[in-house]
């Protein structure tokens, strides 16, 4: 006659996973463990250049990657390694990715840095940065400096930049012999330049150029004490600029007044000599 089953306790109602409690009779289920499943070996895993778990052929990759572009996104997506195939004799380039896929030690002169997917047709250029003006020839040598004070108040020199309130950094210095000079020394920045429609349907612009203000170290007031026509309007740029009541940034930072005692000369002014 079947043994009727034990109807389910309400914990075993609420808990179908629940192997334990009064009733529960396990006497009529096989005890003896499963076998162990083994879970099927990724082909990529975290550390895609040592986890391919299959060898590649070569007569499979001439088949199914006819260009080396395409070989290379494969052996990118497989490994994460950028490879430099193009140009190389055709043998040479399938080995060096078969090498690659199943984890041999591939020669740095077959690797690259551009992501292959990356399309440098669609890449909008960016103009050369040209090299900084040359300095004033006319200038002492840093070793005769006096002082140097960066402006961060000079209006930007281009329109569209002023417009729109931007300033540059601005370094004056100061000599021993009385000659004073400014530079501009930034800041550098890019806009983009005309528009074209991309294959896409995209319009992108046609090129990015550099806003550069830099200008090299200029003379603004000579040896003799003249000052250069850009200079006075520099300098009535600065004199606008107070640092109280009674100085501005150019008096106090720029054209400042040193005066270099020496040997006795503190407690005797008088002697030209530098006698006591």
């Amino acid at each position: 006659m079947a043994r009727k089953p034990t109807p389910p306790t309400q914990e075993q109602e609420l808990n179908p996973w629940a192997d334990t409690g009064p009733g529960f009779d396990d006497s009529g289920f096989d005890t003896e463990p499963l076998a162990a499943v083994q879970p099927p070996q990724a082909l990529v895993g975290p550390d895609r250049s040592h986890s391919v778990a299959v060898e590649f052929d070569m007569e499979g990759l001439m088949t199914d990657f006819p260009t080396a572009r395409e070989l290379e996104r494969f052996v990118y997506d497989q490994t994460g390694l950028v490879l430099n195939l193009k140009g190389r004799a055709n043998r040479l380039k399938y080995q060096v990715a078969m090498d690659a896929l199943n984890g041999e030690t591939v020669d740095p002169v077959f690797l690259g840095t551009d992501n292959p997917y990356m399309d440098k047709t669609e890449m909008i250029p960016t103009e050369d940065l040209k090299p900084v003006p040359a300095a004033d020839p006319a200038l002492p040598g840093r070793d005769e400096l006096q002082n140097a004070f960066v402006s961060r108040f000079i209006p930007h020199p281009n329109s569209d930049m002023r417009s729109r309130g931007r300033k540059v950094d601005t370094v004056f210095r100061k000599y021993k012999n009385g000659m004073i000079s400014y530079e501009i020394v930034g800041p550098l920045e890019t806009i983009p330049h005309g528009e074209k429609q991309d294959k896409f349907g995209r319009i992108r612009p046609e090129i990015i150029r550099w806003i550069d203000p830099r200008t090299g170290e200029q003379v603004i007031v000579r040896k003799d004490g003249t000052i250069t026509p850009l200079g006075r309007n520099l300098k009535a740029l600065m004199q606008k600029l107070r640092v109280n009541q009674n100085n501005s940034h150019w008096s106090v930072w720029v054209d400042r007044e040193f005066v270099t005692l020496e040997g006795g000369a503190l407690r005797n002014p008088w002697d030209l000599a530098g006698e006591e």
